[in-house]
């Protein structure tokens, strides 16, 4: 069953399941607004609690551990370096950690709720485009799903500015780009959509003069804290790493360990807290996926300015699903091409598909679809059998293998609809922008 067919058939079941009223109050602010304080309270609720009991949860202990020690290295246990982020991703958890370790946790998650507070309402026009409605409430079902792979980790802060980016986009450049270089200076990934804007945009030269002004300030606060030697330093303290067990590249030595096949095999790098696959080939692998990330950056740079460009020759060019398209093949790229694999990149996927189903339902509802399959198996795959797909479970490195698979698929529908806005003639993108 296609993606299309099964959006169809949930809009017509909800439509003769409920009764009109609550399809009334479905489609009101009331409702958006009541589903996302619901959504947030559960992990509001459960990180006050955890964090009355002076408890924390997954990496935000080690983000506990950097703030009570003042991102000194000297003063940290064997916790990775706080170097292993870029430095405006100390803020946040600075401020997470400005009233002592106790409600960390609690302020954490409220830092991230304001966020996809704001996103929401932008994506929204505060309540007032209802047409952008659905898009809101897919966003809500996926941070929900998500869980806390957003919560928890740096990137559920960078994920709601990367989608209040681009609903400036084309429009107001240069604000996206005062926004998504603040994102990069927290998590290198919204340089993936940095980049499609500076190719889609009339605005090049004032975009990128923003995003030098972006990074002067964040080596202002390096500078503030004594550490601007160090102000590079997230480019480097991984780059020695090996294959982590859920990138898609791993999937062959992911069976060969499960299978018991020649000397492959998993292990948990104590040094970055992240378990990896060794086996033959594994290191070569490793040091290809480097150029192979770069390679495939660049074809989709192509492609974003070979649509540009034939649009701007027939008259008919959409600069907006250019910069949606582009930047959902390029954040795709970003995680296939990868030697790290961890669970919570699949959050960056999510703010171009929310943006792009706003702009052109129909089409965006295939990734849309397939984005809340890879939320659904990356939950089973990270937190709930982790343990098990660790220890050559086959059950769940089969789920991890179709997850992986969805993403490859995802990349290949992305890369070809950015392909098809090339080719699209002016009544094409017409008709495409009044379905």
């Amino acid at each position: 069953m296609s993606p299309d067919t099964t959006f169809d058939m949930l809009t017509r079941l909800r439509d003769r399941l409920l009764p009109r009223w609550w399809q009334a109050w479905w489609s009101s602010p009331r409702g958006l607004l009541t589903v996302f304080v619901g959504v947030h309270l559960v992990f509001l609720a459960f990180a006050l609690g955890l964090s009355l009991s002076g408890a924390a949860f997954s990496d935000t202990y080690i983000y506990r551990e950097w703030a009570r020690a003042g991102f000194d290295e000297r003063n940290l246990g064997p916790e990775p370096s706080p170097w292993v982020y870029p430095v405006l991703a100390l803020v946040p958890i600075a401020l997470a950690g400005a009233a002592g370790p106790g409600p960390f946790f609690f302020l954490w998650v409220l830092l991230i709720t304001v966020l996809n507070g704001w996103a929401v309402g932008k994506l929204t026009n505060w309540g007032r485009d209802r047409h952008a409605f659905p898009a809101a409430w897919w966003w809500l079902g996926f941070v929900f799903l998500m869980g806390w792979l957003g919560f928890a980790r740096v990137d559920g802060l960078t994920a709601p500015l990367v989608l209040v980016a681009l609903v400036h986009g084309v429009a107001h450049p240069v604000v996206a780009s005062v926004l998504l270089s603040i994102a990069t200076w927290m998590k290198v990934w919204p340089a993936a959509v940095v980049l499609t804007l500076v190719a889609v945009t009339r605005r090049r030269v004032a975009v990128v003069v923003a995003g030098l002004l972006v990074s002067a300030a964040a080596a202002g606060v390096a500078a503030a804290m004594g550490a601007l030697p160090r102000l590079f330093d997230f480019l480097t303290q991984q780059g020695d790493r090996g294959m982590q067990l859920e990138a898609t590249f791993t999937t062959p030595w992911l069976w060969l360990s499960v299978l018991g096949v020649g000397d492959s095999r998993m292990y948990m790098n104590t040094e970055i807290n992240s378990m990896q696959v060794d086996g033959p080939g594994t290191g070569t692998m490793a040091v290809l996926m480097q150029p192979l990330l770069l390679l495939a950056a660049s074809v989709v740079t192509v492609l974003i300015v070979r649509g540009l460009r034939n649009g701007e020759r027939s008259g008919g060019a959409d600069r907006t699903e250019l910069l949606l398209a582009g930047s959902l093949t390029m954040v795709t790229a970003f995680i296939v091409f990868n030697k790290v694999g961890s669970p919570q990149f699949m959050v960056w996927l999510a703010p171009a598909v929310a943006v792009g189903l706003t702009h052109h339902w129909k089409a965006w509802r295939v990734p849309a679809a397939m984005l809340i399959a890879i939320a659904v198996a990356t939950f089973l795959v990270y937190p709930l059998f982790y343990y098990e797909l660790s220890h050559n479970h086959a059950g769940m490195a089969l789920v991890l293998t179709l997850r992986n698979a969805l993403l490859v698929v995802l990349l290949w529908w992305s890369a070809r609809r950015l392909y098809g806005l090339g080719t699209m003639r002016p009544a094409t993108v017409l008709a495409a922008k009044e379905s």
